[in-house]
Protein backbone atom coordinates (compact mmCIF):
# COMPACT_ATOMS: atom_id res chain seq x y z
CA UNK A 1 0.00 0.00 0.00
CA UNK A 2 1.18 3.50 -0.59
CA UNK A 3 1.03 5.86 1.75
CA UNK A 4 -0.35 9.23 1.46
CA UNK A 5 -1.75 12.13 3.16
CA UNK A 6 -3.15 15.94 2.07
CA UNK A 7 -5.64 14.89 -0.96
CA UNK A 8 -5.73 18.35 -1.92
CA UNK A 9 -8.73 20.96 -1.66
CA UNK A 10 -10.43 19.42 -4.99
CA UNK A 11 -11.10 16.31 -3.03
CA UNK A 12 -12.12 17.86 0.26
CA UNK A 13 -15.63 17.13 1.84
CA UNK A 14 -18.32 19.75 1.52
CA UNK A 15 -18.94 21.67 5.14
CA UNK A 16 -22.38 20.12 6.34
CA UNK A 17 -21.35 16.11 4.69
CA UNK A 18 -21.02 13.62 7.32
CA UNK A 19 -17.59 12.07 7.05
CA UNK A 20 -17.76 9.92 9.73
CA UNK A 21 -19.83 7.50 10.81
CA UNK A 22 -21.32 10.04 13.71
CA UNK A 23 -19.91 13.28 12.15
CA UNK A 24 -20.22 16.34 10.72
CA UNK A 25 -17.86 18.31 8.93
CA UNK A 26 -17.89 21.75 10.04
CA UNK A 27 -15.02 23.31 8.38
CA UNK A 28 -12.34 21.83 6.29
CA UNK A 29 -8.95 21.43 7.05
CA UNK A 30 -7.66 24.09 4.77
CA UNK A 31 -10.26 26.60 6.49
CA UNK A 32 -8.55 30.11 7.57
CA UNK A 33 -7.23 29.59 10.83
CA UNK A 34 -9.11 33.05 12.30
CA UNK A 35 -12.07 30.91 11.43
CA UNK A 36 -11.60 27.68 12.81
CA UNK A 37 -10.77 29.69 15.99
CA UNK A 38 -14.05 31.23 15.89
CA UNK A 39 -15.96 27.83 15.23
CA UNK A 40 -14.69 25.84 17.70
CA UNK A 41 -16.09 28.13 20.23
CA UNK A 42 -19.40 26.97 19.59
CA UNK A 43 -18.80 23.50 20.98
CA UNK A 44 -16.47 21.16 23.76
CA UNK A 45 -13.35 20.32 21.67
CA UNK A 46 -10.98 17.10 21.83
CA UNK A 47 -8.48 19.65 24.11
CA UNK A 48 -11.09 21.56 25.68
CA UNK A 49 -12.59 18.48 27.49
CA UNK A 50 -8.77 17.81 28.54
CA UNK A 51 -8.66 21.10 30.36
CA UNK A 52 -12.09 20.57 31.96
CA UNK A 53 -10.91 17.54 33.82
CA UNK A 54 -7.81 19.43 34.84
CA UNK A 55 -5.11 17.34 33.27
CA UNK A 56 -4.15 20.27 30.56
CA UNK A 57 -1.05 22.33 31.00
CA UNK A 58 -2.64 24.79 28.54
CA UNK A 59 -5.82 25.62 30.67
CA UNK A 60 -8.71 24.74 32.57
CA UNK A 61 -12.27 24.31 32.76
CA UNK A 62 -12.78 28.22 33.80
CA UNK A 63 -10.56 29.60 30.90
CA UNK A 64 -12.31 27.06 28.69
CA UNK A 65 -16.08 28.63 29.68
CA UNK A 66 -14.25 32.44 29.59
CA UNK A 67 -13.15 31.01 26.09
CA UNK A 68 -16.27 29.48 24.53
CA UNK A 69 -17.99 33.08 26.32
CA UNK A 70 -15.82 35.42 24.47
CA UNK A 71 -13.70 36.67 27.19
CA UNK A 72 -10.57 35.33 25.85
CA UNK A 73 -8.71 36.88 22.61
CA UNK A 74 -9.26 34.95 19.68
CA UNK A 75 -6.04 33.70 19.49
CA UNK A 76 -4.29 30.12 19.07
CA UNK A 77 -0.98 29.13 21.04
CA UNK A 78 2.08 30.70 19.50
CA UNK A 79 4.68 29.10 21.87
CA UNK A 80 7.16 27.50 20.45
CA UNK A 81 6.01 23.79 21.45
CA UNK A 82 3.48 24.59 19.32
CA UNK A 83 4.69 25.74 16.64
CA UNK A 84 7.10 23.34 16.23
CA UNK A 85 4.29 20.51 17.13
CA UNK A 86 2.42 22.26 14.03
CA UNK A 87 5.63 21.61 11.77
CA UNK A 88 6.26 18.24 12.38
CA UNK A 89 2.43 17.01 12.42
CA UNK A 90 2.34 16.19 8.67
CA UNK A 91 5.72 14.53 9.29
CA UNK A 92 4.83 12.04 11.86
CA UNK A 93 1.39 11.27 10.10
CA UNK A 94 3.36 10.09 6.89
CA UNK A 95 5.55 8.13 9.26
CA UNK A 96 2.60 6.28 10.63
CA UNK A 97 0.98 5.69 7.47
CA UNK A 98 4.51 4.40 6.31
CA UNK A 99 4.47 2.33 9.23
CA UNK A 100 0.75 0.86 8.78
CA UNK A 101 0.97 0.33 4.87
CA UNK A 102 -2.08 2.99 5.57
CA UNK A 103 -4.03 6.05 3.97
CA UNK A 104 -4.53 9.30 5.97
CA UNK A 105 -6.20 12.54 4.86
CA UNK A 106 -6.73 15.52 6.64
CA UNK A 107 -10.44 16.38 7.80
CA UNK A 108 -11.15 19.45 9.90
CA UNK A 109 -13.09 20.48 12.49
CA UNK A 110 -16.08 17.68 12.98
CA UNK A 111 -19.31 18.15 15.57
CA UNK A 112 -21.35 14.90 16.00
CA UNK A 113 -24.75 14.42 14.70
CA UNK A 114 -26.73 14.38 17.59
CA UNK A 115 -25.05 16.30 19.92
CA UNK A 116 -23.72 19.51 17.96
CA UNK A 117 -21.47 20.88 20.35
CA UNK A 118 -19.62 18.00 20.84
CA UNK A 119 -16.74 18.62 18.76
CA UNK A 120 -12.86 17.58 17.72
CA UNK A 121 -10.55 18.35 14.88
CA UNK A 122 -9.24 15.26 13.92
CA UNK A 123 -4.98 15.52 12.91
CA UNK A 124 -5.83 12.48 10.61
CA UNK A 125 -9.06 10.31 8.88
CA UNK A 126 -7.61 6.51 8.11
CA UNK A 127 -9.25 5.15 5.14
CA UNK A 128 -7.71 1.97 5.31
CA UNK A 129 -7.29 1.00 8.92
CA UNK A 130 -4.09 -1.64 9.62
CA UNK A 131 -5.98 -3.15 12.08
CA UNK A 132 -9.59 -3.93 10.13
CA UNK A 133 -10.67 -4.62 6.81
CA UNK A 134 -12.91 -2.28 4.97
CA UNK A 135 -12.78 1.92 5.11
CA UNK A 136 -12.62 4.36 7.37
CA UNK A 137 -13.28 3.44 10.54
CA UNK A 138 -10.54 5.26 12.97
CA UNK A 139 -8.57 8.34 12.94
CA UNK A 140 -4.98 8.95 14.17
CA UNK A 141 -3.67 11.92 17.15
CA UNK A 142 -0.40 13.17 16.13
CA UNK A 143 1.59 14.20 19.44
CA UNK A 144 5.25 15.90 19.33
CA UNK A 145 6.21 15.68 23.24
CA UNK A 146 9.14 16.81 24.97
CA UNK A 147 11.84 13.92 26.06
CA UNK A 148 10.99 14.68 29.62
CA UNK A 149 7.75 13.87 29.28
CA UNK A 150 8.30 9.94 27.82
CA UNK A 151 7.68 8.37 30.91
CA UNK A 152 3.84 9.08 30.55
CA UNK A 153 3.83 6.62 27.64
CA UNK A 154 5.80 3.66 29.23
CA UNK A 155 2.54 1.70 29.52
CA UNK A 156 0.04 3.70 26.98
CA UNK A 157 -0.71 7.40 26.22
CA UNK A 158 -0.63 10.04 28.62
CA UNK A 159 -3.49 10.32 30.43
CA UNK A 160 -4.53 14.10 28.61
CA UNK A 161 -3.89 12.13 25.16
CA UNK A 162 -6.24 9.22 26.05
CA UNK A 163 -9.10 12.07 27.07
CA UNK A 164 -8.98 13.24 23.76
CA UNK A 165 -8.64 10.50 21.48
CA UNK A 166 -12.26 8.98 23.42
CA UNK A 167 -13.54 12.34 23.21
CA UNK A 168 -12.63 12.17 19.15
CA UNK A 169 -14.22 8.80 19.36
CA UNK A 170 -17.14 9.73 20.42
CA UNK A 171 -17.34 12.23 18.32
CA UNK A 172 -17.02 10.25 15.28
CA UNK A 173 -18.78 7.23 16.10
CA UNK A 174 -15.52 4.98 16.25
CA UNK A 175 -14.56 2.25 17.88
CA UNK A 176 -10.68 2.86 17.97
CA UNK A 177 -8.25 5.62 17.62
CA UNK A 178 -4.59 5.50 16.86
CA UNK A 179 -1.93 7.70 18.54
CA UNK A 180 1.59 8.68 16.61
CA UNK A 181 3.57 10.15 19.29
CA UNK A 182 7.44 11.62 18.36
CA UNK A 183 8.94 12.51 22.17
CA UNK A 184 12.16 14.13 22.01
CA UNK A 185 12.25 14.31 18.41
CA UNK A 186 13.87 11.45 17.77
CA UNK A 187 11.59 8.46 19.64
CA UNK A 188 8.57 7.40 17.90
CA UNK A 189 5.71 5.36 19.51
CA UNK A 190 2.29 4.48 18.55
CA UNK A 191 -0.15 3.58 20.36
CA UNK A 192 -4.27 2.00 20.09
CA UNK A 193 -6.70 3.52 21.82
CA UNK A 194 -9.90 1.37 22.12
CA UNK A 195 -13.49 2.79 23.13
CA UNK A 196 -14.36 -0.72 24.79
CA UNK A 197 -12.00 -0.37 27.12
CA UNK A 198 -12.74 2.75 28.68
CA UNK A 199 -16.76 2.48 28.09
CA UNK A 200 -17.26 3.76 31.66
CA UNK A 201 -14.72 6.86 31.05
CA UNK A 202 -16.21 7.62 27.86
CA UNK A 203 -19.71 8.08 29.75
CA UNK A 204 -17.73 10.39 32.13
CA UNK A 205 -16.68 12.39 29.44
CA UNK A 206 -19.46 13.11 27.96
CA UNK A 207 -21.74 14.07 31.40
CA UNK A 208 -18.73 15.79 31.90
CA UNK A 209 -18.76 18.11 28.60
CA UNK A 210 -22.43 18.58 28.79
CA UNK A 211 -22.12 20.49 31.91
CA UNK A 212 -19.59 22.75 30.69
CA UNK A 213 -21.48 23.45 27.83
CA UNK A 214 -24.53 23.95 29.66
CA UNK A 215 -22.56 26.31 32.19
CA UNK A 216 -21.40 28.11 28.97
CA UNK A 217 -25.06 28.29 27.71
CA UNK A 218 -25.98 29.66 30.89
CA UNK A 219 -23.13 31.86 31.02
CA UNK A 220 -22.61 30.54 34.45
CA UNK A 221 -18.65 30.07 35.35
CA UNK A 222 -17.66 26.67 36.95
CA UNK A 223 -15.99 27.16 40.75
CA UNK A 224 -12.12 27.07 40.72
CA UNK A 225 -10.95 23.68 42.34
CA UNK A 226 -8.68 24.28 45.69
CA UNK A 227 -5.73 21.90 43.64
CA UNK A 228 -5.95 23.74 40.12
CA UNK A 229 -2.60 24.49 39.14
CA UNK A 230 -1.89 28.10 39.73
CA UNK A 231 0.70 28.49 36.45
CA UNK A 232 -2.58 27.97 34.50
CA UNK A 233 -4.76 30.15 36.41
CA UNK A 234 -2.21 33.16 36.66
CA UNK A 235 -1.98 32.65 32.76
CA UNK A 236 -5.50 33.10 32.78
CA UNK A 237 -5.62 36.09 34.57
CA UNK A 238 -3.22 38.26 32.49
CA UNK A 239 -4.65 37.34 29.49
CA UNK A 240 -8.02 38.15 30.90
CA UNK A 241 -7.27 41.12 32.09
CA UNK A 242 -3.97 42.32 30.60
CA UNK A 243 -4.73 46.32 31.16
CA UNK A 244 -5.45 46.78 34.74
CA UNK A 245 -6.87 50.32 36.13
CA UNK A 246 -8.88 51.48 39.14
CA UNK A 247 -9.67 50.25 42.48
CA UNK A 248 -12.05 47.79 43.46
CA UNK A 249 -13.21 46.64 46.80
CA UNK A 250 -12.66 44.26 48.60
CA UNK A 251 -14.53 44.85 52.28
CA UNK A 252 -17.57 41.73 51.81
CA UNK A 253 -15.00 39.66 49.86
CA UNK A 254 -13.76 37.62 52.28
CA UNK A 255 -12.16 34.77 49.90
CA UNK A 256 -9.81 37.59 48.56
CA UNK A 257 -8.43 39.11 51.99
CA UNK A 258 -8.46 35.48 52.93
CA UNK A 259 -5.99 35.36 49.78
CA UNK A 260 -4.05 37.76 50.87
CA UNK A 261 -3.41 36.68 54.09
CA UNK A 262 -2.63 33.30 52.43
CA UNK A 263 0.18 35.32 50.45
CA UNK A 264 1.84 36.68 53.13
CA UNK A 265 2.32 33.66 55.20
CA UNK A 266 3.62 32.10 52.28
CA UNK A 267 5.94 35.01 51.78
CA UNK A 268 7.09 34.73 55.48
CA UNK A 269 7.56 30.72 55.19
CA UNK A 270 9.67 31.20 52.16
CA UNK A 271 12.05 33.93 53.77
CA UNK A 272 12.07 31.65 57.02
CA UNK A 273 12.92 28.95 55.00
CA UNK A 274 15.40 30.49 52.69
CA UNK A 275 16.64 31.73 55.99
CA UNK A 276 17.00 28.18 57.43
CA UNK A 277 18.79 27.20 54.03
CA UNK A 278 21.74 29.56 54.05
CA UNK A 279 22.26 28.36 57.93
CA UNK A 280 22.47 25.22 57.13
CA UNK A 281 25.03 25.59 54.53
CA UNK A 282 27.23 27.38 56.15
CA UNK A 283 27.27 24.93 58.92
CA UNK A 284 27.85 22.02 55.69
CA UNK A 285 30.86 24.40 54.61
CA UNK A 286 31.88 24.24 58.07
CA UNK A 287 31.94 20.44 58.31
CA UNK A 288 33.47 20.18 54.71
CA UNK A 289 36.38 22.49 55.75
CA UNK A 290 38.61 22.76 52.86
CA UNK A 291 37.55 19.37 51.10
CA UNK A 292 34.51 19.28 48.22
CA UNK A 293 32.89 16.13 49.74
CA UNK A 294 32.12 14.49 52.09
CA UNK A 295 31.13 10.69 52.90
CA UNK A 296 29.37 8.29 55.67
CA UNK A 297 30.81 4.78 55.96
CA UNK A 298 32.51 5.44 52.81
CA UNK A 299 29.38 6.87 50.73
CA UNK A 300 28.93 9.98 49.66
CA UNK A 301 27.00 12.22 51.46
CA UNK A 302 27.26 15.35 50.01
CA UNK A 303 29.37 17.48 48.06
CA UNK A 304 30.31 21.01 46.40
CA UNK A 305 29.51 20.32 42.34
CA UNK A 306 30.72 23.05 40.22
CA UNK A 307 28.42 24.04 37.70
CA UNK A 308 28.31 27.13 35.16
CA UNK A 309 25.94 29.25 33.55
CA UNK A 310 25.11 32.19 31.36
CA UNK A 311 25.70 35.34 32.82
CA UNK A 312 25.67 39.20 30.63
CA UNK A 313 27.57 41.36 31.74
CA UNK A 314 25.14 44.26 30.61
CA UNK A 315 27.05 47.57 31.60
CA UNK A 316 30.00 46.60 29.73
CA UNK A 317 27.96 45.44 26.70
CA UNK A 318 26.67 49.29 26.70
CA UNK A 319 29.70 50.66 27.31
CA UNK A 320 31.54 48.70 24.40
CA UNK A 321 28.95 47.85 22.36
CA UNK A 322 26.11 49.92 22.39
CA UNK A 323 24.05 49.16 19.42
CA UNK A 324 24.46 45.65 20.55
CA UNK A 325 23.10 46.48 23.73
CA UNK A 326 20.30 48.53 22.16
CA UNK A 327 19.04 46.13 20.43
CA UNK A 328 19.04 43.15 22.65
CA UNK A 329 18.33 44.85 26.10
CA UNK A 330 14.95 46.25 26.96
CA UNK A 331 12.28 46.81 30.20
CA UNK A 332 9.47 44.80 30.57
CA UNK A 333 7.16 46.51 32.65
CA UNK A 334 5.25 43.40 35.18
CA UNK A 335 2.87 43.84 38.09
CA UNK A 336 4.12 43.05 41.12
CA UNK A 337 1.47 42.00 44.20
CA UNK A 338 2.24 44.99 46.83
CA UNK A 339 0.54 44.68 50.42
CA UNK A 340 1.15 47.84 52.66
CA UNK A 341 2.95 47.77 55.29
CA UNK A 342 0.08 48.85 57.65
CA UNK A 343 -1.54 45.84 56.18
CA UNK A 344 1.37 43.87 57.33
CA UNK A 345 1.85 44.66 60.80
CA UNK A 346 -1.89 43.98 61.24
CA UNK A 347 -1.48 40.39 59.80
CA UNK A 348 1.31 39.90 61.68
CA UNK A 349 -0.10 40.59 65.13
Amino acid sequence: MTTTTDAGAANAPAAGRRVTPTGRLILSADADRANWLTARRQGIGSSDIAAILGISRYGNALSVWHDKTGGLPLESDDSEPALWGRAFEETVAREWARRNRSVVRRVGLVANVDRPWQMCTLDRRVLECPLADGREKCAVEIKCRDKMKAGQFRRGVADDVLVQTLWQADVCGFDHVHAAVLIGGNDYRQFVIRVADHAELVDDLRTAGARAWQQILDRRPPSVPGDADPDVLLDLYERLYPDRAGTVDITRDVDTQDAVADYLDAHQDYAAAEKRKKAAKARILAGLGGAEAATVLDRLHVSLDERSKEWTDTKRLAEHWPDAYADCVEDRTYRQINIPRSVREEHAA
